[in-house]
């Protein structure tokens, strides 16, 4: 014991919102990592997942680095959801040094920049940012249909169209989603996240949506893992849409028993479509 102690490396954990930390958590520490979290959302379902919980704050990034170097952390993580409109409400003048610095470096509040300029900062400092797929490789589906039914011709001539779209939408840092309805778009989404531009979506669209989300072609997974979870698939079903598609083998599928949510009377269209679940583990090893 007192030899793998001896050997045992120190990850860092940089936490948002949400059930990823917890499970990435979980999974380092299965391969041997100490885990170090901080926590910038609150500890919340982080509870014992993680050897070490810091809460943290957004505008005090000084004493995170002080504690890294402290740890002597070999590798970190960015994990979990950060709020965009609360990023931009940031009053900058009440920040600490370090997340000025981070800020002046990204040169703009869009959420990729910032996280290339924390990444850089991480670097700088012989820590490691490590891909999400080596914890979360495993959530991304292949291709293929979960659903009682195969889509129809037209819908997926509206999931090419939404692809397409989401892919050039997300390579210009505006968002990863897209809702069509008869291939015009309902909504994009932008800092407001996947699952409220659902809900706008399906608004505007009314029963029968296509709803499509996608990653940039050179999306960075050190970034982020695009996701879906039961938030989302619920908004896509109380909105009544007719398919969900994700972007197979880029886009994650979060809870595997999300496809068991309440769905409202159905009018007019069958149930959601949802991308196959993944089939053993991929990536994560």
């Amino acid at each position: 014991m007192a030899g793998r102690a001896a050997m045992e490396r120190t990850l860092a954990l940089m936490c948002g919102s949400g059930s990823l930390p917890a499970l990435v958590a979980g999974r380092a520490r299965d391969r041997g990592w100490r885990v170090l979290a901080f926590a910038f959302d609150g500890p919340g379902a982080l509870g014992g997942a993680a050897d070490r919980v810091v809460e943290s704050r957004l505008t005090e990034l000084a004493p995170v680095l002080a504690l890294l170097r402290e740890e002597r952390a070999a590798a970190a993580v960015l994990v979990g959801r950060f709020a965009m409109p609360e990023i931009l409400r940031i009053d900058a003048g009440g920040a600490d040094r370090v997340t000025q610095a981070i800020g002046a470096r990204a040169g703009s509040r869009v959420d990729a920049r910032l996280v290339e300029a924390a990444i850089g900062t991480l670097t700088a400092m012989g820590i490691e940012v490590l891909d999400q797929r080596v914890f979360l490789g495993d959530l991304l589906p292949e291709a293929g249909s979960w659903s009682r039914r195969q889509p129809t011709a037209d819908e997926r001539d509206q999931v090419r169209r939404g692809l397409a779209l989401a892919r050039t939408l997300a390579a210009a840092g505006v968002g990863q989603t897209v809702v069509l309805r008869h291939a015009a778009v309902t909504a994009v989404e932008a800092v407001e996240g996947t699952t409220d531009a659902i809900r706008r979506g399906t608004a505007l669209a009314g029963p029968g949506a296509v709803i499509v989300k996608a990653a940039a072609p050179s999306h960075d997974y050190r970034v982020d893992t695009p996701l879906i979870g039961p938030d989302t698939l619920a908004a896509a079903a109380a909105g009544q849409a007719a398919v969900l598609a994700v972007e197979a083998g880029r886009v994650g599928i979060l809870d595997r028993a999300a496809r068991d949510v309440p769905r409202p009377p159905r009018v007019g269209r069958p149930d959601p479509r949802f991308a196959r679940p993944p089939r053993g583990t991929r990536g994560g090893d």
